[in-house]
């Protein structure tokens, strides 16, 4: 704040004020250049631009009677219109000391209903939880709570410390479940590759027993087609040949050779009815 005694004024862009006559409100001023009488008229000036405040560290107990060290920053400016501007000056005395010590006291009250693990995860909430009181009791001194951010958090050591080894120790959880979980899907992988080679040697080996087969009943079916009058007649020369080893009577006939086993020591004869011959071997 500032204030002007002198017979011509100027107010920038950024800046509002009001005027007293004699110790009264007598106007709302505007930027720009403006005129006044020395010692009758004043001019009182406020900056309604954003200002950053510190809410300083502090220790709050939470929930479960754990104190912790907190702080935070907010952006407060005072409302630009005339009503606002006659507030920031007639309903406090120091806007700005007000509001951090209004902030300082409900910080504490925040975190006093939240357990330490809830605080630690909550900023956002206690922010915004902080932000709308704060709003509902500047807007009587001529102010806008535009933001709060909680910036610090800070447990005492031995809390730290039992922190830092839970967080250890979830992380080792996680890494021996992840590999746990790693070791699975290898497994799995495998046991699907053992299946699929044995499913492809099945099936190799289906195709081999039906190209055998396919194989056989080609083969049948030429022997079927082309050799059975020919296997007969093989046949035929053998029991020939195993009746001219053993005494056995041939016959030669217009059909071919008829072997004729006679039983006994007989001689062996070979007959050629009509215009055959007859040659007769003794044994």
């Amino acid at each position: 704040m500032r204030t002007i005694y002198g017979p011509i004024y100027t107010l920038r862009p950024y800046e509002r004020g009001i005027q007293e006559t004699l110790g009264k409100y007598n106007k709302f001023v505007m930027p720009g250049l403006g005129f006044q009488l020395p010692i009758v008229h004043i001019i009182r000036v406020r900056d309604v631009r954003e200002h950053t405040m510190d809410i300083e560290p502090q220790p709050v107990i939470t929930k479960d009677n754990v104190e912790i060290t907190v702080d935070g920053v907010m952006w407060v400016r005072p409302t630009a219109d005339e009503e606002g501007i006659k507030r920031t000056f007639y309903n406090i005395d120091d806007w700005k000391r007000a509001v951090i010590q209004l902030a300082m006291t409900n910080l504490r009250q925040e975190f006093g209903e939240l357990s330490l693990d809830e605080s630690l995860v909550a900023r956002e909430k206690i922010a915004n939880n902080l932000q709308r009181i704060l709003n509902a009791f500047a807007v009587e001194w001529g102010l806008t709570v535009s933001k709060v951010e909680i910036r610090l958090i800070d447990p005492p050591d031995d809390i730290k410390k039992a922190m830092h080894k839970q967080k250890t120790a979830e992380q080792e959880r996680r890494s021996m479940k992840l590999l746990a979980t790693g070791e699975f899907e290898a497994a799995q992988q495998q046991k699907l590759a053992i299946i699929q080679r044995a499913e492809g040697e099945r099936e190799a080996v289906i195709q081999v027993a039906q190209g055998k087969a396919e194989a056989i009943r080609l083969v049948n079916e030429a022997a079927e087609r082309y050799f059975i009058g020919n296997a007969q007649e093989l046949k035929r020369i053998e029991m020939i040949e195993t009746s001219l080893r053993d005494n056995t009577k041939v016959v030669i006939t217009e059909h071919g050779i008829s072997p004729t086993l006679l039983l006994g020591s007989l001689p062996m004869s070979l007959v050629s009815k009509g215009n055959g011959r007859e040659v007769t071997e003794a044994k």
